[in-house]
């Protein structure tokens, strides 16, 4: 099927703001300038920089000219995109270190979030995610056995797992996310190089196939001072979730 013309144009134009091809603080090129370059009418044109709005990616309008905003790129949960595609989007070189990947016995409470038995073999995934090698993020996922068997065979310190198991045929289609606060433990003070019981902004969530079985359950902790997550409200529109770098941060 066909991606939809301002679906594309939306695309071309997120690649245009991470790759710098439009600067932050920059004009967006004018509504007529688009649709000449593109050989289309103002509808797409339309269509793409509204996304691009609600994305806060710019911002202006309505007598104001729009200009880039890139420092609020963010990472649309609701898309998949994985913590190296946000990272490159913000110009950032991500990373990653794995701690340990083993298939063990479920614990009580991640058998209950994967609808499991007590005790029922899983794959669960120790790494710490790095922006331009600042310890950013402890990441914690624990795969139902069939969908994480296949992370034995991928170097997991090489990129991101989740567009892995995609291209292995998992089918990772939806999620539902928590998002709330809770104090470094032991080992995220040591890999994350910060006091034991330091605040962190945790995000939950509990990703299902298309049929609704759920597939991973993941618990990822990030210093609240390089990242936070934003909530963009339309009247129309449910509301998307998305990940950004902490205003004012550089790492």
């Amino acid at each position: 099927m066909t991606t939809p013309l301002h679906e594309q144009l939306r695309e071309e134009f997120r690649r245009r703001i991470s790759a710098g091809v439009w600067p932050d603080g920059s004009q967006v090129p004018s509504e007529a300038a688009l649709c000449e370059e593109f050989k289309t009418s103002r509808g797409p044109v339309r269509q793409a920089l509204a996304a691009l709005r609600t994305e806060q990616l710019i911002v202006g309008g309505r007598g104001r000219a729009p200009v880039v905003h890139r420092d609020a790129l963010s990472q649309p949960v609701e898309t998949f995109l994985s913590f190296t595609e946000w990272a490159v989007g913000l110009g950032k070189l991500p990373g990653q270190r794995t701690i340990e990947i083993a298939k063990r016995a479920a614990s009580p409470f991640v058998a209950a979030q994967l609808g499991l038995a007590p005790d029922e073999q899983i794959v669960s995934l120790l790494r710490l995610r790095l922006l331009d090698g600042e310890p950013t993020m402890v990441e914690r996922s624990h795969f139902v056995l069939e969908a994480g068997q296949p992370l034995f065979g991928f170097d997991t310190d090489s990129g991101s797992t989740f567009h892995f198991l995609m291209d292995h045929g998992v089918d990772l289609n939806s999620a539902r996310h928590t998002i709330d606060a809770v104090a470094a433990d032991e080992t995220d003070a040591e890999l994350l190089g910060i006091p034991l019981g330091s605040p962190l902004l945790r995000e939950r969530r509990v990703t299902s196939s298309s049929k609704g079985e759920a597939l991973e359950y993941a618990e990822d902790r990030y210093r609240p001072e390089l990242a936070n997550f934003v909530v963009h409200n339309t009247l129309n529109q449910r509301a998307p979730l998305a990940r950004v770098l902490t205003p004012g941060e550089t790492a």
